[in-house]
């Protein structure tokens, strides 16, 4: 467990997430425009979040899912989408690896 504790701990400095890979957040809302309600909110609650460990996640996204390597898959306007993120806990940083719907990721994911 304490190996497990030193790699996702922790953001001691209490700096925001920076969220990298807005580009493809913008091209999603562009053709699914439904969910950018959503995606604009998700945004400002993770650069305004202090997230240092997946529990700080749970607690606001409890469908949340947590994978291996820090990748956490966030379900996006109820269940319509997903998203997968890489979460640097120690860094501030998670990076947006994709967006879509639940049929393509579970095409990715076979």
């Amino acid at each position: 467990m304490e190996l497990y504790d030193s790699l996702l701990i922790e953001n001691k400095a209490g700096v925001p997430m920076k969220v990298v890979g807005r580009n493809q957040l913008q091209a999603f809302c562009e053709k699914h425009a439904d969910a950018r309600k959503w995606v604009e909110n998700w945004l400002s609650d993770a650069e305004a979040s202090l997230w240092s460990t997946p529990i700080d996640i749970k607690r606001r996204y409890a469908s949340a899912s947590f994978l291996a390597e820090n990748k956490v898959i966030f379900n996006v306007k109820g269940n319509d989408y997903r998203m997968e993120t890489t979460i640097a806990y120690k860094s501030a940083i998670v990076v947006v690896r994709w967006i879509g719907s639940h049929a393509e990721y579970d095409k990715r994911n076979m």
